[in-house]
Order: C-alpha cells, then structure tokens, then sequence
C-alpha cells in the first residue's frame, strides 16, 4: 500500500514538473515574442528617421514552441525623402527569429514588388523565387546585414513598353561592422556576389551574364545611425576616408580579371584611384567596352591620324580602321605579362579620374557621382 502511494506521489509530481516546465516555457516563449517584437519596432523606427516608412495590411504572430514569427501582409514601403516619393509595395514579409536568440532576425519576402510614384502605375517589377534577408544585433547597434535572392528579375515600364534591368542565377549583399561601433567611426565591409547576372538596363556592357566576387571596406563614417547613403559618402569625403577593394573577381565570357586597391571620393562625387587588375582574354574586353570607338575619337588619335595624312593622304584612315588592334597592343604594351588561372594575361592600372575610368591608357568608362 505505502509503495502504491509512494508511487502515486512520483507521479503527481513528475506531472506538476512537466506542468510547471509547459508553463515556464510558454513565459520563455511570450517573452521572446515581446522581445522579437520589440527589435522589430526599433527596425522600423530606425527606418523612419530616414524618411522609409513600413506599413502591414494585417501583421500576425506565430511559430511557437520554438521560433517567432511576425507575418506581414501586403508589406508597403513609402520613401518620403526621394523625389518625388515613391512606394514600394510587396505580397507579404516573413520575419524569423529563435527563441533563445531574438536579437537575429532571418526575413523572407514573397514577390512580386512594384515601385511606383504614390497613386500612379509601376515603374519597377521585381520578382524571384527565393528572397531572404538577415539582421543581426540591435536597432541602435546594428552588426551585420545580409540580402540574398535566387533568380531574382526586375524589368522597368518605359512610355507603356516593359524592358528588362536585370537578370540573374543567384545574388548576394552582404554588410558588416569589421572595426569601431555603429555610435563611432564605424567600419563596414560589403560583400558583392553576382552568379550569372546580366543587367542590360543599366549598362551594355552587362548584356552578357557576369560572374563576380567583390569584397569592399569603407572607412571614414562618422557612426552608422540612419541617413540616406550619399550623406555617408560626403562624410567619407570630408573625413579623407577611402574606400577599400580588398579583393575583386569578376568572369564575363571568355574575360576573366581579378584586382585590388584603394579609392577616394572627391569633392563633386566621384571616385578616384587606381586598382591593380590583371586580366585574362583583354581583346573580348577592349571589344565589348568600345575601346576601339574610344581610341579612334581620342585627341592622340587626331593629332597621329593628321601627320600620318600628312606624310600620305589616306594613312590616318587606316591608322583608325585599326584603332581596335591599337587599343589591344597599347594595353599589353602597357601592361605587365602574366598568367591568370593557367591563361595569358596581363596586369594594368585601372585608374578612376573624377569618375572617368581608363584601363592602362585606354579610356573605357565613366563612373556615376555618389552625391
């Protein structure tokens, strides 16, 4: 009898505990929640500072025993500050984070996304098959930010006509704090990596797919509280910082180049300095950037083309039928010889001058002002 009731107690209390550890863990679980839900209102006001104002349709909270999550439906994005304003809107956000970890919040957005002026038609769709972003740490100490997308598309409306922006297999950004404190002189690091990406939209030399793996540190930021990214490159500028290019390899076709160095950003904007490229099938690339056009229509070219006329009429045209060739042999002249991944290749300075770029001596582009 005594060990029926012995047994009966264990029970009871091996019942209670299980009871007193559902209990405790739900308290776990609330609390996480309001934690959760806590870091995500800190996001959204930080976003706010910066004229970026999140609204949900409807906004859910889920996942329990183990996860929090908050469903956003029919996400909407105003950016008061752009001119004009515009909108962006999405189908729904997704936001995760684990229990024991609210502080990490893992985000997945279901497509389309449309960007328009407020009231008016879309000027900008996006859609993909998978898109994730990650934050880790706190709305007033940010640590690292991560986007990711498989198969992402983004196509603009031109006067009623759609056109294609961007294609690609995979795409990732990345940002974190390598140095200092989001509150003083930070130091961020941002990592590019392209899979097959083609971007016709935005430049003709994107209109064949691009592989690239680029890895940049940004010095000279005062702190990282909110503010539109071309007022933190006019710090960079007034505070002398540089933006570093720790490493670069990019794959177009048959062109395969890597490189490093360091810029600067003047007072107009626009970047300055040198990288070190070495690079593997340069002809495709001299081809592809129009270098020959750029050499034909250089004043070098004039002043060459005028004595060749001159000492028989006619050479100087030939002189620019084969500015192409040129181009190519003044490159290699230029450059120093080497192999790249078992190819012939050659090593030049890529050289930014108030946003205009030249490889070696060969002009081949114009960077855009940063503010």
């Amino acid at each position: 009898m005594q060990s029926r009731r012995r047994t009966g107690r264990r029970y009871t209390i091996l019942l209670l505990l299980f009871f007193m550890l559902i209990g405790g863990w739900i308290w776990v679980w609330n609390y996480a929640s309001g934690k959760a839900e806590e870091a995500i209102a800190g996001w959204r006001a930080r976003e706010a500072k910066v004229g970026r104002i999140h609204t949900c349709f409807s906004q859910s909270i889920g996942g329990f025993p183990f996860r929090i999550e908050v469903n956003c439906d029919r996400l909407s994005v105003l950016l008061k500050n752009n001119q004009p304003p515009l909108e962006i809107k999405t189908s729904s956000v997704l936001v995760a984070a684990q229990v024991y970890d609210p502080t990490l919040l893992i985000s997945e957005f279901t497509g389309p996304l449309t960007v328009a002026e407020p009231g008016k038609p879309a000027m900008f769709a996006a859609d993909w098959q998978l898109a994730q972003s990650s934050v880790r740490g706190t709305p007033n100490s940010p640590e690292r930010v991560s986007l990711v997308f498989d198969k992402p598309t983004l196509d603009r409306t031109v006067n009623g006509q759609r056109e294609i922006v961007l294609r690609a297999r995979h795409l990732e950004i990345h940002g974190r704090l390598a140095e200092g404190s989001a509150a003083n002189k930070p130091v961020i690091e941002v990592v590019l990596r392209l899979g097959e990406t083609s971007a016709p939209g935005i430049h003709p030399l994107a209109v064949q797919p691009v592989d690239a793996d680029i890895t940049a540190v940004m010095r000279g930021l005062n702190d990282f509280s909110p503010k539109p990214w071309p007022q933190r490159f006019r710090e960079i500028q007034a505070a002398g910082g540089r933006i570093d290019i720790t490493q670069a390899r990019v794959q177009q076709a048959e062109t395969t180049a890597v490189g490093a160095g360091s810029l600067s950003i003047n007072a107009n904007g626009r970047l300055e300095g040198q990288l070190r490229v070495t690079i593997a099938g340069l002809d495709p690339f001299l081809k592809a950037v129009g270098a020959n056009t750029a050499v034909q229509n250089s004043p070098s070219m004039d002043r060459l083309a005028g004595q060749l006329d001159r000492f028989l009429p006619g050479l100087g045209d030939v002189a620019r039928q084969q500015a192409g060739p040129i181009a190519s042999l003044g490159a290699n002249l230029v450059g120093e010889q080497t192999t790249l991944e078992g190819r012939r290749a050659v090593t030049l300075p890529l050289r930014l001058q108030d946003g205009a770029i030249f490889l070696g001596p060969i002009p081949i582009g114009q960077s855009p002002a940063l503010f």
